[in-house]
């Protein structure tokens, strides 16, 4: 580090305590990302150590290392053990929240692969009866156009703990929340549970709306290394020994993107690792429910500390927005008001009908025509794929594909977008800065109920990665 950037550092800080906008950390982070971009502070730089800076500016230490970490979290430095903090390479910065959206921008002709989303039903022709049926229920609509508790109404929350139960994880309605969809869910988990600056250990490859989350949080994401069942306990016990972690967030059934299935015996050690080093642990079931016979939650094995989030959404309605979130009776406040600040509670209206549906089997009936379309068209795919090197499960929607040898997953997607297909590559679910493995996640949900579609979406995949020059 020279006395020039040092310098040069303090002068931009103070500018942008005095003239931005936000939080403290947020202007500090915002000035250095801008002396960046405009190349005041050039690539390969060492930025001062973080008491200098705190000394400096008559912040404390703790401002300036949520302002690096802000800077790290979206890749514009890298952080190395015991040497400092470093200004990135040119293009090495996160895109924020790229390929995390819920429904694509592209234009209308492109057949979409990259997205897992219910595939259409009966929900339809259900919902349409529902509402027909409240209707005539005006007692009922009457609470439902009212304000209810912000954990919901008590026959909602029964209806979440039966849709959350599974083998002998029984929840009691207590313990459950009501929350709009399962990614309102992490949000209220998060913001309740967790404060800006912890940090949390998720699988390198983990779910993007938690990097989105984490990022809008200023939390910090820590990667840890995976195998064929997922997250490794091995590599969360180091990462605890080297860190001061918060909790845990994983999807130990049907793992996004890798599809990855963690038995019973990894989850009682990763299980007895957060319970050794106090880790709270937030669990996403978002595919989970695809799977009848799938192992006990995690928080079977770790009741006292496991958030559970469970929803509707790749099951049977991503429009009706419905979640449910189990946790420890100790933390259902703190969830709870978290609910209350973003959104006051849960649409009762969608709860009512997600209730209805649990209620009358409804529910089962759509999950079954799930399960069911799932299989068909992995099973219509699947002789495609073959000489291909993939990892799927029976019930995961989607299949995660390597790339061979000498390509990369975003060639490969860039040329099939070019011949109007989606796909996901395995970028935008890395957490941390080493290397991404050349994999492509492609989900056999879309919403066009022609197989020939897919079938030439599968082909045309196949094609790019097997022929020695590009689409």
């Amino acid at each position: 580090m020279t006395v020039k950037v040092s310098i040069a550092m303090v002068s931009i800080l103070r500018d942008g305590l005095v003239n931005g906008v936000g939080v403290k950390y947020k202007r500090l982070a915002d000035g250095v990302a801008q002396a960046i971009d405009e190349g005041v502070i050039e690539v390969g730089c060492k930025l001062p150590p973080h008491r200098l800076l705190a000394d400096s500016l008559g912040v404390t230490i703790g401002t300036i290392s949520r302002a690096y970490g802000e800077l790290e979290r979206v890749g514009l430095v890298v952080a190395r053990v015991g040497d400092g903090t470093y200004v990135s390479q040119r293009g090495m910065e996160r895109a924020q929240d790229k390929g995390f959206r819920n429904v694509s921008d592209e234009p209308p002709t492109c057949f979409d692969m990259s997205r897992n989303q219910p595939i259409p039903g009966q929900e339809t022709t259900f919902l349409s009866q529902s509402l027909q049926d409240l209707a005539n229920e005006p007692g009922v609509l009457r609470q439902l156009t009212g304000y209810t508790a912000e954990g919901g109404m008590a026959r909602h929350r029964v209806a979440g703990a039966v849709w959350l139960s599974h083998g002998d994880f029984v929840p009691h309605a207590d313990q459950v929340l009501c929350v709009n969809g399962g990614q309102h869910g992490l949000l209220c988990a998060l913001m309740g549970l967790l404060k800006a600056g912890d940090s949390v250990v998720t699988e390198h490859l983990s779910y993007p709306g938690l990097i989105s989350v984490a990022r809008q949080l200023g939390i910090k994401l820590i990667g840890a290394a995976m195998d064929d069942e997922g997250l490794l306990p091995s590599a969360l016990e180091d990462i605890c020994r080297q860190h001061r972690v918060s909790a845990l967030y994983c999807t130990p059934t049907i793992q996004n993107p890798t599809a990855a299935m963690m038995s019973v015996l990894r989850r009682e050690a990763i299980a007895d690792v957060c319970r050794q080093h106090n880790l709270l642990i937030v669990e996403d079931e978002a595919h989970a429910v695809l799977d009848r016979q799938r192992p006990l939650p995690l928080s079977y094995f770790a009741p006292e500390r496991a958030v559970l989030i469970g929803s509707l959404s790749k099951a049977v309605s991503a429009g009706l927005r419905v979640g449910y979130l189990h946790a420890p009776q100790a933390l259902i406040g703190r969830i709870s008001s978290a609910i209350r600040s973003t959104c006051w509670m849960a649409n009762p209206l969608s709860m009512e009908v997600a209730s209805l549906w649990i209620e009358n089997g409804m529910a089962e009936h759509l999950l079954d025509e799930q399960i069911s379309e799932i299989g068909r068209r992995k099973t219509l795919v699947a002789p495609v794929l073959k000489g291909l090197n993939y990892k799927t499960h029976t019930y995961s929607p989607h299949f995660w594909i390597e790339v061979p040898e000498l390509w990369r997953a975003s060639q490969i997607a860039a040329e099939l977008k070019e011949n109007n297909y989606l796909v996901a590559t395995a970028e935008s679910f890395a957490v941390g800065h080493g290397a991404v493995p050349q994999f492509i996640r492609v989900s056999v949900c879309n919403a066009v109920g022609d197989d020939r579609l897919l079938l030439a979406g599968f082909e045309a995949l196949a094609n790019a990665l097997t022929q020695h020059n590009p689409l």
